[in-house]
């Protein structure tokens, strides 16, 4: 009980504090272990490239896998428009790796278990364990995750501030609705 009461403690806190950035704003600062399990850091990126930074709730999940495939096939326009696209879901290293593994997604995926990622950009998010048991390979996976952020896409332009921003995605439809925003930057 006292470990439920601690969780919903920490998700009340993170709703409250948690004020969602705008289009105009300057993108938050934000730092989280990729799926290799090395540290990325938004400073290394912003100004580089467009950044899409895109939430979602979990892996291996039928519209978060529709989502992350339509990124995964058109990524080559992305990168040839100079865009870097990050997807931020409360999963640990190791579910991103296998979810990278199985739908052979080529872009960086970010573990946000904290979910402080979310937090900063007023994505609300939800914290607790919370595991399923997929057959992955023909062998009983158990995956966990910890935190359970809502769908919001963010693009950031090249001067670091928030040129796009949708809190009601459609997970089907927004690689391709991104893409539609991006061609209108260039």
């Amino acid at each position: 009980m006292k470990s439920i009461l601690t969780s919903l403690a920490l998700t009340l806190a993170l709703c409250l504090n948690a004020s969602a950035v705008e289009v105009g704003d300057k993108a938050p600062s934000f730092k989280a272990k990729d799926d290799s399990g090395e540290l990325w850091k938004s400073s290394e990126h912003v100004g580089k490239k467009i950044l899409v930074v895109y939430f979602y709730p979990a892996d291996m999940t039928g519209g978060c896998t529709k989502q992350a495939c339509g990124y995964r096939d058109k990524m080559k326009d992305f990168s040839d428009a100079g865009v870097e696209v990050i997807g931020v879901s409360g999963d640990t290293v190791e579910n991103h790796k296998i979810f990278k593994d199985v739908h052979d997604l080529n872009f960086t995926l970010l573990a946000d278990t904290d979910g402080s990622v979310a937090k900063a950009f007023g994505v609300p998010v939800s914290l607790g364990d919370k595991a399923v048991t997929k057959l992955i390979n023909n062998i009983e996976k158990e995956l966990v995750r910890k935190a359970t952020a809502k769908r919001w896409t963010f693009v950031i332009d090249l001067e670091g501030n928030i040129a796009y921003k949708d809190s009601q995605v459609k997970a089907a439809q927004d690689p391709e609705k991104i893409a539609a925003v991006i061609a209108k930057l260039k």
